[in-house]
């Protein structure tokens, strides 16, 4: 299966926190799935960090690597989608997480409840 992970989500996993559902720790784990991190997520990590709201890896890339996640770049097409979008979300980056997952047919790992509206497939982490 593919899997996008939502931005608290990569913190989670990266940190080893305790707070990760089984059903997503079991998720990501398995190597015959596909784990995606979004730009969308380095990004929202790099401006929080950045004003001292997040603590995160100072090498994000390297983890990223070394854990076999696969980078998902913004593309035009995603934009566009996430700009159409019902605003049932009002953080535009986890609209651009949306229309990603949509676009790309992944299943979100989130434990955000507004990502359910959307109707996009979802594993709680």
């Amino acid at each position: 299966m593919k899997f996008l992970l939502d931005t608290h989500t990569l913190l989670w996993w990266l940190s080893d926190n305790p707070t990760l559902t089984n059903e997503a720790r079991n998720a990501i784990a398995n190597g015959e799935n596909l784990i995606f991190v979004s730009a969308v997520s380095a990004w929202e990590i790099a401006i929080k960090k950045a004003i001292g709201k997040l603590v995160a890896p100072d090498d994000l890339a390297s983890a990223i690597v070394v854990n076999a996640f696969q980078s998902l770049p913004i593309t035009i097409e995603h934009v566009i989608a996430a700009g159409v979008l019902p605003q049932y979300h009002k953080d535009p980056f986890d609209r651009m997480l949306v229309a990603q997952a949509k676009l790309e047919q992944l299943t979100i790992i989130t434990r955000d409840p507004q990502f359910i509206p959307y109707g996009e497939p979802i594993i709680s982490a």
